[in-house]
């Protein structure tokens, strides 16, 4: 069976209106671009979704439209995670997976676990996942490592466990990955920036933010990158490189939402505790999109 998850996901945002509520048919505008634009699956309730601000109700409501919307066109890979693990237990336990592909599940945050805690964390996450699970290292934000050693210890001994999202920023971490990984294990970028080079050192992919924006320029990239076509892929990257880098000067997804704005895709609300970019950096991103376009 082909892998649903090798080439480029995208890490989808969630347009609010200016009233905070959640515009569906924004979304769903959103959902047929990004399919048309040529990317391999969508990443549902991810960290680019806002899901942390939301509530239960809307998280359930975002998923089941999502799933409509799509409609079958692509793959869906379902953000869900947290630092109890009875508790990520107990929402797997009691979430609707019909249209879901796989399972991203960040690295407990905050109370700062040990590799061994992690190890018996995500353990316990693919024992109750009744679809693949991708573990996600993004110290950055959760204050915590999954070092080499323990993402390679769970891709030996637990089958559920189909690859790692790395976003750590740490190339050489991911060469050690790389070096020693079962075969059947994969790892996806989740740094924009950093995609070409570790998919042409072996990664399948990427998970992306700015894919939202420019979906058929990242997954074409991706797709060269893949075939070892540096001829082609290496343009493509550098041509988006700037815009890559700005959207995340102040945090995500204020960035990616600033330029969407300016692409006339979604409004740039967000819910606090994010708010909108600095007028600054909302002028930069502007003047990048046109350099972009020239």
């Amino acid at each position: 069976m082909k892998n649903p998850f090798i080439g480029t996901g995208v890490a989808l945002v969630t347009p609010f209106r200016k009233q905070e509520t959640i515009d569906f048919s924004r979304l769903e505008k959103l959902i047929d671009d990004i399919i048309a634009g040529g990317v391999d699956y969508i990443v549902a309730l991810g960290t680019t979704s806002e899901a942390a601000t939301m509530t239960d109700t809307e998280r359930h409501a975002l998923q089941d439209f999502i799933v409509e919307s799509v409609g079958g066109r692509c793959p869906i890979m379902l953000g869900l995670g947290g630092n109890n693990t009875l508790a990520v237990r107990d929402a797997i336990a009691n979430t609707n997976f019909d249209g879901i592909s796989g399972l991203l599940s960040v690295a407990p945050y905050y109370n700062k676990p040990n590799q061994r805690g992690l190890a018996q964390h995500f353990k316990q996450v693919a024992e109750a996942s009744p679809v693949p699970v991708v573990i996600y290292n993004v110290p950055g934000r959760t204050g915590v490592n999954i070092t080499a050693e323990t993402t390679l210890s769970l891709a030996r001994e637990c089958p559920n466990i189909i690859g790692i999202k790395e976003a750590s920023g740490n190339i050489a971490q991911v060469m050690q990955i790389l070096q020693a990984k079962p075969d059947n294990f994969m790892v996806i970028s989740g740094d924009d920036s950093l995609t070409l080079p570790m998919v042409l050192m072996g990664a399948q992919g990427v998970i992306s933010v700015i894919a939202n924006a420019l979906p058929a320029e990242m997954s074409t990239m991706v797709k060269y990158a893949l075939k070892g076509d540096v001829k082609r892929s290496l343009p493509l990257h550098f041509r988006m490189l700037p815009l890559m880098n700005a959207i995340f000067e102040e945090g995500n997804p204020a960035g990616i939402k600033a330029l969407m704005e300016q692409q006339g895709r979604i409004a740039g609300n967000l819910r606090l505790p994010l708010v909108k970019v600095s007028k600054p950096l909302y002028n930069k991103i502007s003047s990048l999109y046109d350099q972009f376009n020239a």
